[in-house]
Order: structure tokens, then C-alpha cells, then sequence
């Protein structure tokens, strides 16, 4: 017993050993199936030449065309205001916006004008004066022309300066009169009131800031880059920039809460110096009637207000227009030529913003790009477009095979034998 307890353990291990080799090293090798080739499906499209009107995107701040202090000529108190003299209140063209105690400056004008008379009453009687002494002259027969002073000239030249002056007073206390009414120098609107009723003012005091409402104007800095394809409105010395200048149109957006609106304009101007610190040219765009009510119920387009601008550029002829995300990252694009394989491209870029790519050399009409994006992609590698406009093309190279074991059919399954053990 002692015997067989020592043998059994090693009958067992000879055994398990034995299998063991069957299934690592059989006699009939298993069957290997080869797999297809793989092919990349990859949507694509045809490109053709087409006229490309460039959008340059640009930002800046609304701000009135005119503004200025409003300030008084004379001293006084201000008795009265319009109820348009507050902060944000329209006035028109000559409106009166407040007025001064006039009482002094009606008083000065009574005086002015009895000096006047004064004046001219005296330059009357010098008048009548001269013709007698020239009347005395000749009846007493005197010989010889007489004098100046014989015909009372400088008495009559001296009251006539009289009344010249006091003409020139009446004129100016009529002004000084006039003045005590502060009117609005153009249609506009009050940015800030500075003076009430009950306070006296002086010659140079501020009134109140106003700007112009006719047009609004918006600053839009330029690079280099987007300065060429703009038609920037220039004059040159001793001409001045006409209406019949290009003045590119500019859609000005911006966002009120969960809606935005749209305002039209044109660029005017550039500014006559590049910034020194941005290496930007600033160009003007303006706004016709930005407070004018509008039939579709929208804003207006009040000072202060950032927006984000569109401007027109000038249109490439002949260029094509590729997605922005098919260029890769060194400028190069993916092209599928006629037997479905991949190849790269470098191409010019003429134009790019937030959706496209405008290339103007590096590919032929009719190319056939790779929309797929394909990071690791390279020469060569087979793909299966799907074509806009066209569908898929597959060449005979690319459709699928019949797969099976030795003897089997297509779609049919292998008959031969099992390896040992079963496939693993």
C-alpha cells in the first residue's frame, strides 16, 4: 500500500503532462482566418472657383458725431428751463433750453438806444452847421476855397463817429439781450445737467453736455491683415472724402437680454494715425438717425453701447471656399484623387475667420476634398468618400469578399477538421 501511494501522484502528473502537450503542440495546426482590408469612410465634396465677398469683424463703442458743453455769453440767474433740460431730454434746433433775468440787459438796450438818437441829433445839426458856413462863405465874396475847419468837417466827422457808436452799442446791448435766451445750437439730447433755476452763471460756466443725435459713430480698430482687404474711404491732401467714395457697409449687433438687433451702416473715415500700441488703424463707421423710431420696435442705438461689427470687404474672384476645420493646423488639406487614396496639399490662404478657409493656390477645380477630419492621416491611405451631390464611391478593389475555411463557399462555413481541443 505503502508502494501505490508513492506511484499515483506521479501516474497523475505523467498524465496531465501528456494532455498538456496535445493541446500546446497539436498535430493539425487550427485554421487562420485572414481578415479584409479596412477602408476608411470619410464624407467629402467637390471644389469649384466661386466669387468670395470677404467679412471683416471688428468691436467698438457707440459715440455721438457732435458734442460739446452747453455755456452762456452773459451773466445773470437763470430764471427758467425747458422741461427738455434734463439728463437724457431731446431738444430740437433752436429751442430755447433756459433762459437768464433780462431786465439789465433790457435796460442797457433803452440806453444804447436814447444814445443813439442823441447821437444822430447832434450829427443832424453839425450837418445843417457845415451847409451854412459853406452858405456864408460864398455870400460874404470871399476869395479862395475854404477850409476844412471854415466848413465845420471835423465837427461833422466827429458826429458821425457818434452815431457809428453808438449804433455798435445798440447792436451789442441787442445781443447782450438775445443772449439771455440759451438755445440749442443743433437737434440733440442732455448727457449731463449741471445748472437749475436760481443759479447765477457767468461767461464760460457749463450748462449742461449735449451731443447731436443726427448721426452715431462707432471706432473699429483694423490690423494689417484685415486693412487689406477693406476699401478704407482715404483723402489725400487738398481734396476731401466724397460720398462718391467707397464707403463699405457695416452691420453693427449687438445682444439686449435674450434678443439682439441689427443696425446698418457705412465706414466714413479712417483716423489719421496708427495706434502705437495696438499697431491698429482705427476706421469710423456712422449711423444715420440712430434715435429714429422704427417700425420693427427696435432701440435705438444709444451712446455708450458696445457693439460688434461686420464690415464688407472686397470680393475675391476665382477662389475657393473650403470649411475651416478641413485645414489642417500646417496649412495643408486632405485631397482624394480618382482611386479613392488620401493625399496631402499645402495651399495658399488668402482669407480665414470663424467658418472658412478661402484658398487661392495649391488646388486644382474639381478636387476632391476630405471634409473627415483625420489627424494621423497620410499619403496614400485608402478611404470610401461619400460624395455631396454624388454618394458613395466604392471601386471593385474596395467591395467586400466572400470569407471561409478550405472547401467552404462564400457566406458558407469552414468544414474542416477541429484542432484538439477546439478553436481557443
Amino acid at each position: 500500500m505503502k508502494i501505490f501511494r508513492f506511484i499515483i501522484p506521479f501516474v497523475i502528473l505523467g498524465l496531465c503532462g501528456h494532455q498538456a502537450k496535445r493541446w500546446i503542440d497539436p498535430k493539425e495546426p487550427p485554421r487562420r482566418f485572414s481578415a479584409p482590408p479596412t477602408h476608411t469612410h470619410v464624407k467629402a465634396a467637390r471644389i469649384t472657383p466661386t466669387s468670395y465677398t470677404v467679412s471683416v469683424a471688428s468691436q467698438g463703442t457707440v459715440r455721438p458725431r457732435t458734442e460739446g458743453t452747453l455755456n452762456p455769453q452773459v451773466t445773470g440767474v437763470v430764471v427758467e428751463v425747458s422741461p427738455n433740460f434734463r439728463d437724457g431730454g431731446f431738444f430740437e434746433k433752436g429751442e430755447v433750453l433756459l433762459r437768464i433775468d433780462k431786465r439789465d440787459y433790457e435796460n442797457a438796450l433803452t440806453i444804447a438806444q436814447a444814445t443813439l438818437t442823441d447821437a444822430e441829433s447832434s450829427f443832424e445839426e453839425e450837418k445843417a452847421l457845415a451847409e451854412q458856413a459853406a452858405e456864408d462863405w460864398k455870400r460874404l465874396g470871399r476869395k479862395g476855397k475854404p477850409n476844412a475847419l471854415a466848413l465845420r468837417k471835423p465837427q461833422l466827422a466827429k458826429a458821425s463817429s457818434n452815431v457809428v457808436s453808438a449804433k455798435a452799442r445798440v447792436e451789442r446791448a441787442q445781443r447782450d439781450l438775445d443772449r439771455t435766451e440759451i438755445r440749442a445750437p443743433y437737434a440733440g439730447r442732455i448727457l449731463d445737467q449741471s445748472v437749475d433755476v436760481g443759479r447765477l452763471v457767468t461767461p464760460g460756466t457749463v450748462l449742461a453736455s449735449i451731443y447731436a443725435v443726427d448721426y452715431a459713430e462707432i471706432r473699429l480698430p483694423l490690423s494689417n491683415q484685415q486693412l487689406a482687404h477693406v476699401d478704407v474711404p482715404e483723402a489725400y491732401r487738398g481734396e476731401n472724402v466724397s460720398r462718391a467714395q467707397s464707403e463699405p457697409e457695416v452691420e453693427l449687433t449687438t445682444r439686449l437680454g435674450q434678443q439682439e438687433f441689427i443696425w446698418h451702416g457705412r465706414i466714413v473715415r479712417a483716423e489719421g494715425a496708427v495706434d502705437t500700441r495696438s499697431r491698429q488703424l482705427f476706421v469710423v463707421a456712422q449711423v444715420d438717425d440712430p434715435y429714429g423710431r422704427k417700425d420693427t420696435g427696435q432701440p435705438p442705438l444709444k451712446v455708450g453701447m458696445f457693439v460688434r461689427a461686420k464690415i464688407q470687404g472686397k470680393t475675391m474672384e476665382r477662389a475657393f471656399v473650403i470649411p475651416r476645420e478641413s485645414v489642417r493646423h500646417d496649412g495643408e488639406i486632405l485631397l482624394i484623387d480618382p482611386e479613392n487614396k488620401l493625399s496631402r496639399h499645402a495651399v495658399e490662404v488668402a482669407w480665414r475667420d470663424s467658418k472658412n478657409v478661402v484658398v487661392t493656390g495649391g488646388v486644382k477645380p474639381g478636387s476632391l476634398l476630405c471634409l473627415t477630419s483625420l489627424p494621423f492621416a497620410v499619403n496614400g491611405a485608402s478611404v470610401i468618400p461619400d460624395i455631396e451631390g454624388e454618394g458613395v464611391r466604392m471601386l471593385e478593389s474596395q467591395k467586400p469578399r466572400g470569407q471561409g475555411g478550405p472547401g467552404g463557399k462564400k457566406g458558407g462555413k469552414g468544414k474542416g477538421k477541429r484542432p484538439p481541443g477546439g478553436e481557443q
